[in-house]
């Protein structure tokens, strides 16, 4: 390389939606240009793409969206970036999780097989696909029969949203698709084998999402109680595990073509988006709990210590930052949640307001919201409408609004969702040092930090400052900096992230009687929240049963 010529690494971010692919400068983080790519299926909920309908609580993905990341976002990127494909010393990707897709010993994703594009169970299964509970629950039953040491790594409960549970789904329901599997892989891994044209396995999704403890996975016996053809599972998943931050590889000559780097670019280790924005928002140190914040929330904190701690959604060595536990917890559904506000809470007259002011629909409910006291619109709600991540782990729990009068508004609603889901986030943090394991920063990235309000509303209920990602490209950051330390221009994650991390400290600060008021509100979610997600009623569930059996029963159309 040119030594006068800056040296670049490029993130390429896989998200829900879209792909984002930005281009950071090694020296000090400096971010020089960034492309969107959004994938034309976007996420594949309610049909295939031949039209053949899918049951309720699946989400599916089609992998030619996430190449066309690499074919149209990365060159976007360079060009807006200014910048030569010989000025990149690296590349690294983050991606959803648990994202995770069948495959040929060769990496070819079976719903690209003329004989398997009709069947579902042969497609990737996005991280919100939640129709595999049962199996989950299945998992957590066996496990806690035979007294499995790894349970207690996952505060006690396994998630539907996880490889074991989605593939033991694959089994009962298309065993011959499940057959046909020789690999299955976390997406994380399968863009880097499209990168690099060798698989490679990382240590953060086999950890959070593939119960890899202590050197190895469930052994063949408990996996036969799950199932008798599931005891040889763990072949399609075995493959040396590679060190965060570390190479996968170097950049094919089908990859150069593609992408339109150089051949021989050195390609990182694949990696979690949630777990590598805590590079971006130098949240390394033991104790600093970041919260990536879009559709759902992802609460990343290392810690020295190592403890239970309940409904958490993994603890794992080096499974952030070398030397380090790294837990992971969540919420299934925030952003979401507020787009479901939006969508079918709102009245036709909000939304000819907001086109009129020029403002969004989300916007305007902000606004009308923030301009009430606390407790003002006398709701209280559960953040379950898409399940519960953390600390329940239950995705069969649904949502619940308390206080609905005739009088009650769509920014009411809108609030007391907000409020709800920082409710979440608070009896996350407090469950975490109820366990021993204290939180004491607490930064916030992804798309919602735009939202000033939300916020704010955060801190309040927290009782506690925030601080933010000063950036708005936290996973693809994140990646770059680990491209970094992977083509060996710093030594360590850490210190990468001191040079090329981003933080503003206490961007927010609590308001004492707003925080003393939300004390209030705080204790009657916690007691919904335990008498619905504890045992004290089983509507949720019961109902979910009836609305599977929907189909059945007789409806009053003529």
């Amino acid at each position: 390389m040119t030594t006068d010529l800056p040296a670049v690494t490029v993130g390429i971010d896989f998200g829900t939606l879209s792909g984002r692919a930005l281009v950071v400068a090694v020296e000090d983080g400096r971010e020089l240009g960034t492309a969107v790519h959004e994938y034309a299926h976007g996420v594949v909920e309610s049909a295939l793409p031949d039209g053949r309908a899918l049951p309720p609580d699946w989400a599916l993905q089609i992998p030619q969206d996430w190449r066309d990341v690499l074919r149209f976002a990365v060159p976007r990127a360079l060009a807006a970036a200014g910048v030569l494909p010989e000025q990149v010393v690296g590349v690294a990707t983050d991606f959803t999780a648990c994202t995770v897709l069948p495959a040929t010993w060769d990496g070819t994703p079976l719903c690209e097989l003329p004989e398997y594009a009709d069947r579902p169970h042969a497609y990737p299964k996005l991280w919100k696909h939640h129709a595999a509970q049962p199996e989950a629950d299945l998992i957590v039953a066996r496990a806690e029969e035979s007294g499995q040491p790894w349970l207690a790594r996952y505060g006690g409960k396994i998630s539907s949203e996880w490889q074991y549970a989605k593939a033991l789904q694959m089994l009962r329901e298309d065993p011959e698709v499940y057959r046909a599997a020789d690999r299955w892989i976390e997406a994380a891994d399968w863009i880097v084998w499209q990168l690099t044209g060798a698989e490679n396995r990382n240590l953060c999704t086999a950890g959070y999402k593939g119960i890899h403890q202590d050197g190895g996975y469930p052994d063949d016996a408990y996996l036969a109680s799950l199932h008798p053809d599931f005891a040889g599972f763990t072949a399609k998943l075995d493959h040396p595990l590679s060190q965060l931050g570390t190479p996968a590889g170097t950049l094919s000559k089908a990859a150069a073509e593609l992408t339109g780097l150089r051949e021989g670019t050195v390609v990182a280790v694949g990696n979690v988006d949630a777990h590598v924005t805590s590079a971006a928002a130098r949240a390394l140190d033991p104790g600093h709990m970041l919260a990536i914040m879009g559709t759902s929330t992802c609460h990343i904190m290392n810690s020295d210590v190592l403890a239970d701690v309940p409904g958490m959604c993994g603890a794992v060595q080096d499974g952030v930052v070398p030397g380090l536990w790294g837990y992971e917890a969540g919420q299934s559904g925030v952003g979401d949640l507020f787009a479901w506000a939006v969508r079918t809470a709102t009245p036709h007259a909000y939304a000819h307001e907001a086109r009129t002011r020029g403002i969004s629909v989300h916007e305007l409910l902000t606004e009308k919201a923030a301009a009430q006291p606390v407790g003002g619109h006398g709701l209280v709600a559960l953040d379950w409408l898409s399940g519960n991540r953390s600390v329940l782990v239950d995705h069969h729990l649904s949502g619940l609004i308390v206080g609905l009068t005739l009088d009650t508004r769509p920014e009411d609603i809108y609030r007391a969702l907000i409020e709800a889901t920082a409710f979440g986030t608070r009896t996350i943090v407090e469950t975490f040092e109820a366990s021993g394991v204290p939180v004491e920063q607490f930064t916030v990235a992804g798309g919602l930090l735009r939202n000033g309000f939300l916020m704010q509303t955060y801190s309040d209920v927290l009782n506690r400052p925030i601080n933010v990602l000063a950036s708005e490209q936290g996973p693809a950051l994140g990646a770059a900096i680990h491209a970094a330390v992977a083509a060996g221009a710093y030594p360590d994650i850490r210190t990468a992230s001191a040079s090329m991390g981003r933080i503003e400290r206490e961007a927010y600060r609590p308001d004492p009687a707003r925080a003393a008021v939300y004390d209030v509100l705080y204790q009657e979610y916690r007691a919904l929240h335990d008498h619905f997600g504890r045992g004290g009623s089983d509507v949720m569930h019961r109902l979910r049963t009836l609305r599977g059996q929907a189909d059945g029963l007789p409806g009053t159309a003529s």
